[in-house]
């Protein structure tokens, strides 16, 4: 039989679950195929398990957390935070093998992230960038969605923003945005789109946000810039400002956004199976920074939003799993995803021809 090519790289941070996620009870998740359990230790620091026991895998999640020591449900087999079997009921000699293979784990930017693949290689300086999550100039907030779709669709989604026009016309979506020219560049892990749309009516949400921060009514000029970094995060740059005051850059030089609202969309998105995937989002402004409530109303508001793309996206995913030979056809609306797949495509052949195997349990 031959082998499945691999669709995403191990040797990368996945964001796992929100920081606020993990405490002192025991977090189920799969993340790339590998079933993990997380909990905080006594000290306040993350530990993420192989989520089977070394006896008879019973997942250790349906265990019991006592200080920083897991034990099984099942035969009670005890086991540290670094998956050492440290206590076998009825024995006093301990096998050596016992043990259950531990993941390195950062905090970051409200994030817990998990490497999955060759640990030697967990550097914390490659956990993407996304400090506007937690930067006291930026305020916000966000949820995750499990998607029953491959990761690289909403990848595809986010890349594109043209959808915007039809998905999603009673909020953020114009026909403006169908229409503009935008410029698609690349370097080695990062791809980006970059649109701008000047003396344009506001869609309804910018309306709203720039009427309400600035008090302002009229014509705007609107951006959205798309950074990708490999192999699954992509910030957005968005908002409007009064048209005409200077927010576009011109000459090489920076504009000026003082007279417009300003939002950051966080996405990364960690594959769960081949077909699923957790979308972690975010939406972070730095306007009205201390208005709890136009957060909240924020967070629901997008989070409608991003239902109205779950829905596209899996019935996208089924409509390629009855057409398994389906080759997509690439528009020029396609520049920044198709960059996007390129990347992680290349990420993937550089780890299949080089990397050691890592021996893990997978899932289905």
């Amino acid at each position: 039989m031959k082998a499945e090519k691999p669709s995403f790289p191990l040797n990368a941070w996945y964001a796992a679950a929100y920081d606020v996620e993990v405490g002192r009870k025991l977090l189920a998740r799969t993340i790339c195929k590998q079933k993990v359990v997380m909990f905080r230790k006594t000290d306040g620091h993350v530990a993420v398990l192989e989520d089977a026991c070394w006896h008879r895998l019973l997942p250790l999640s349906m265990g019991s957390l006592n200080g920083d020591e897991l034990t099984c449900g099942y035969h009670g087999l005890v086991y540290n935070a670094q998956g050492r079997c440290t206590h076998m009921p009825s024995q006093q000699t301990l096998n050596p093998s016992a043990c259950v293979r531990s993941f390195p784990v950062v905090e970051k930017h409200r994030f817990v992230w998990i490497w999955p693949g060759d640990p030697a290689k967990a550097d914390p300086a490659l956990v993407p960038d996304m400090h506007w999550n937690d930067d006291p100039a930026w305020t916000g907030d966000g949820k995750l969605i499990t998607v029953k779709c491959d990761y690289r669709l909403v990848v595809d989604n986010l890349m594109d923003l043209t959808h915007e026009t039809f998905v999603h016309g009673s909020s953020i979506g114009q026909r403006a945005v169908a229409e503009a020219p935008f410029v698609a560049t690349h370097g080695d892990r990062t791809a980006t789109v970059t649109r701008w749309m000047e003396n344009i009516d506001a869609p309804p949400f910018w309306a709203g946000q720039i009427e309400q921060a600035r008090g302002y009514r009229g014509k705007v000029d609107r951006w959205q810039i798309i950074t990708f970094e490999a192999p699954c995060t992509v910030n957005i740059d968005v908002g409007v400002a009064e048209a005409g005051s200077g927010a576009p850059p011109k000459d090489g030089r920076p504009g000026d956004r003082s007279q417009g609202v300003n939002g950051y969309v966080l996405n990364t998105v960690t594959p769960e199976t081949d077909g699923s995937c957790h979308y972690f989002w975010a939406f972070a402004r730095n306007y009205c920074l201390g208005e709890q409530r136009l957060t909240h109303q924020l967070r629901e508001g997008v989070a409608g939003i991003f239902r109205e793309d779950e829905c596209v996206l899996e019935a996208q995913q089924i409509a390629i799993d009855e057409h398994p030979d389906h080759q997509f056809y690439n528009l020029n609306i396609d520049a920044g995803s198709m960059w996007a797949r390129r990347l992680i495509d290349g990420l993937v052949a550089r780890e299949t021809s080089s990397a050691p195997v890592i021996p893990v349990r997978r899932t289905a």
